[in-house]
């Protein structure tokens, strides 16, 4: 029989559609951790053979392929270039603390396809169920880490990627990360961390650049209480350079992702619904923030770049849709205004879409904190006052020109001292009595 082109093709596809299957059954090259006296299900702590397995692997230089079945281990320490690989079902539970892996000064770690269970270990102070100093090439992915009794994961001078991990209950943070060098931290779901989602910290003001991308995090809550250190889906406090990208955020106690003297931080493409408190803050002693093509749908105060009294100046507030902000709080408190966007420094704010803000669409200054803001070109809509000027002795310039104010049922814009409006509808007339202000060109409806 001659042989076709359409013999040839059907036979590639059929040695193409087998080869996975035989894949499939193939551990990864590398020690087998049964052949150091390993067993699955074996329902005893397995510590020192787990150890052995580890220090043999690292020093062949070779992965150590963990098989499917349950285990019992307390704290075990990873070598340089340790690389743990888990079969489909292969689970190490925590029996005793502080930590369940540790590493110091260990750089080419690797963890993949392992589930970790903290089961409510007490873990050591400010460490995670996955301990690291000094580890840089950091690789763990596709791993499942539940029930730590403190941080998920406690990284310290650490630079390396997380990625496609799944954390649930961690009673502290999923991740806490201090002094690192880019983290590449993208595609992790994380779910029901008691007091923070991801923190990315420096002990003091300096470069960071990490990337906290394309992640879902939902349910954070803020257990240890206080008015915003705790609560918080993404943290970046003293680190400069970090962008917070892409993310997913449902149901945070107080904000979505909060930036507390972070300079040149970069908050772009978000989805965040549901919160507490301010969705989006950049705060304190920072420069340069950029806020960006965000979408926010519920919270007490859209986006905040604030605290010019200490510092916070310098940012560009762009394209961001945010909706359906109420006054969670009736009885006044921090953040609890119904409020947009409020700016006070150096701050431009244009494109944005801001509908069914309770109190104010956008805010520029607060009292004498007010210095060269331009607010242009965006939509406010449903809102009581559409844009809030401070007019207060001391306060700066602010530009208010272009924009769309429809259904502001206490004035397009209004001047402002401090919370309490003390002209009519500068949008119709009167600003010229203001030499700071430039108002013009604003639609109202």
């Amino acid at each position: 029989m001659p042989l076709h082109r359409r013999h040839l093709l059907l036979g590639s596809l059929a040695t193409l559609f087998a080869q996975p299957a035989r894949a499939q059954t193939q551990r990864p090259q590398g020690l087998d951790a049964a052949q150091f006296g390993l067993r699955a299900n074996a329902g005893g702590d397995q510590t020192q053979q787990l150890q052995r397995a580890i220090d043999a692997a690292a020093q062949a230089d070779k992965p150590l392929w963990l098989p499917a079945g349950n285990y019992r281990s307390g704290p075990l320490t990873l070598r340089a270039g340790s690389r743990l690989q888990g079969a489909r079902g292969a689970k190490i539970a925590l029996t005793r603390g502080p930590s369940l892996f540790a590493a110091q000064d260990a750089d080419g770690v690797a963890l993949t396809g392992l589930t970790l269970d903290g089961n409510g270990v007490a873990l050591g102070r400010d460490g995670g169920l996955i301990n690291m100093l000094g580890a840089r090439d950091l690789r763990i992915a596709d791993c499942a880490i539940t029930n730590a009794n403190g941080n998920a994961f406690g990284l310290f001078k650490c630079g390396g990627a997380l990625t496609g991990n799944t954390i649930t209950n961690s009673a502290e943070n999923a991740l806490y990360a201090l002094d690192s060098n880019a983290l590449d931290i993208h595609g992790n779901t994380i779910s029901k961390s008691g007091n923070g989602g991801i923190r990315i910290w420096q002990s003091a003001k300096r470069h960071d650049g990490s990337i906290v991308a394309d992640n879902i995090i939902e349910d954070t809550e803020a257990r240890g209480g206080g008015d915003g250190q705790n609560g918080n889906a993404v943290n970046v406090f003293r680190a400069e350079g970090v962008i917070v990208r892409g993310n997913t955020i449902r149901r945070a106690a107080f904000t979505a992702v909060r930036g507390n003297a972070a300079s040149h931080i970069q908050i772009l493409g978000n989805q965040c619904f549901a919160l507490g408190e301010v969705a989006i803050y950049s705060e304190f002693d920072f420069i340069n923030a950029t806020i960006a093509d965000n979408l926010v749908d519920g919270a007490a105060l859209g986006v905040a770049v604030t605290n010019f009294n200490v510092g916070g100046r310098g940012a560009v507030v762009r394209n961001n849709i945010i909706r359906n902000i109420v006054n969670k709080r009736p009885q006044g408190g921090p953040d609890s205004s119904g409020l947009g966007i409020g700016v006070e420094a150096d701050t431009l704010v244009t494109g944005n879409t801001i509908e069914n803000a309770r109190s104010m669409g956008i805010e520029i200054g607060s009292g004498k904190y007010l210095h060269n803001c331009t607010v242009t070109g965006n939509i406010v809509r449903k809102t009581g006052i559409g844009i809030g000027v401070s007019v207060v002795q001391g306060a700066g310039a602010a530009t208010i020109t272009g924009n769309r104010i429809i259904d502001a049922t206490a004035g397009a814009v209004v001047g402002m001292e401090w919370d309490r409006p003390v002209t009519g509808d500068l949008a119709k007339g009167g600003a010229e009595r203001f030499p700071q202000l430039r108002v013009s060109g604003n639609r109202t409806g």
